[in-house]
C-alpha cells in the first residue's frame, strides 16, 4: 500500500467517520462528503478542498481498494473498505481515523474524541491498541503511528499517523528538543494552582503596600526623612 496524500487521507477519514456518527446518511453522496471534508470543527489541518479534487482522491482510493461505490443509489455514493484494505481491527481503524482528521493528539484526547466512534474503556485501552499499532509496524515494517517527542508543559506524549509518510510529520527541529526534555521535567501547572498562585500573589501584594504605608507613618512620626 503506497502512502497516501493529504486529500486522500482527508476523504478516506471523512468516510470513516461519518459511517460511524450518522450511518443513517451513509454511504455518502459527493457533495456530502465535501461538506465533511471541509467542516470547520474537527479537523486538523482545515481544508477547502473542491468538487474536482474529493473526485481525484475518490479515484485513487477506489484503485487502492479503500473506497467503493455503493450500487444501491441512482446519485453515486462512496463507502471506505478501510479495515479490510489495511487489515487493521475497529479499535485500531478509529484510532487512524481519528489522527487523519485532527492530528496528533495525546492518549486521552483520541479518548475523548472516539466518543461518537467507539467506546474505549479507559485511557489505557487507548494506550494498548496504539501499542498493537506500532508493534505492528515494527513486525511488518509498515509503520503506521509514532509517537512525537513531549512538548513543553504536557503530561502526555501526542501520537501522529504516518499513512501520509514521514514528511507530513509536524516539524520538531533537534535545537528544540533540549528545551523540550527540559520543560518535560516540570510539572505542568493546573488550572486550580494558578488561581491559588494568583491569589497568593495579590495577598503579597497587599501586606507590602500596607508595610510600606506603616514605614512612611514610622518616619513620619521619629521625623526621619524617606530615602
Amino acid at each position: 500500500m503506497r502512502t497516501l496524500t493529504p486529500i486522500e487521507a482527508r476523504v478516506l477519514a471523512t468516510l470513516m467517520e461519518k459511517a460511524r456518527t450518522v450511518p443513517d446518511s451513509y454511504p455518502l453522496s459527493l457533495n456530502a462528503l465535501l461538506l465533511g471534508c471541509n467542516q470547520k470543527t474537527s479537523r486538523d489541518p482545515m481544508m477547502e478542498l473542491t468538487e474536482a479534487q474529493a473526485q481525484a482522491a475518490i479515484d485513487a482510493l477506489k484503485a487502492l481498494s479503500l473506497v467503493f461505490q455503493a450500487s444501491s443509489s441512482r446519485v453515486p455514493r462512496f463507502e471506505h473498505n478501510f479495515q479490510r484494505g489495511f487489515g487493521v481491527s475497529e479499535a485500531q481503524a478509529v484510532l487512524l481515523g481519528l489522527l487523519m482528521l485532527r492530528g496528533p493528539q495525546t492518549p486521552g484526547e483520541l479518548r475523548t474524541n472516539s466518543e461518537r466512534w467507539y467506546k474505549f474503556a479507559d485511557i489505557a485501552s487507548v494506550e494498548d491498541v496504539l501499542g498493537e499499532l506500532q508493534a505492528r509496524g515494527e513486525d511488518s515494517g509498515v509503520v503506521t503511528v509514532v509517537q512525537l517527542p513531549r512538548a513543553a508543559g504536557m503530561r502526555e506524549q501526542r501520537w501522529v499517523h504516518l499513512l501520509c509518510g514521514e514528511g507530513a510529520l509536524p516539524a520538531f527541529s533537534p535545537a528544540n528538543a533540549g528545551h523540550a526534555a527540559v520543560d518535560a521535567e516540570v510539572e505542568p501547572v493546573s488550572l486550580g494552582q494558578a488561581e491559588r498562585l494568583q491569589q497568593r500573589l495579590e495577598t503579597l501584594e497587599t501586606q507590602v503596600l500596607q508595610l510600606q504605608a506603616q514605614l512612611a507613618h514610622l518616619q513620619k512620626e521619629l521625623g526621619v526623612s524617606q530615602a
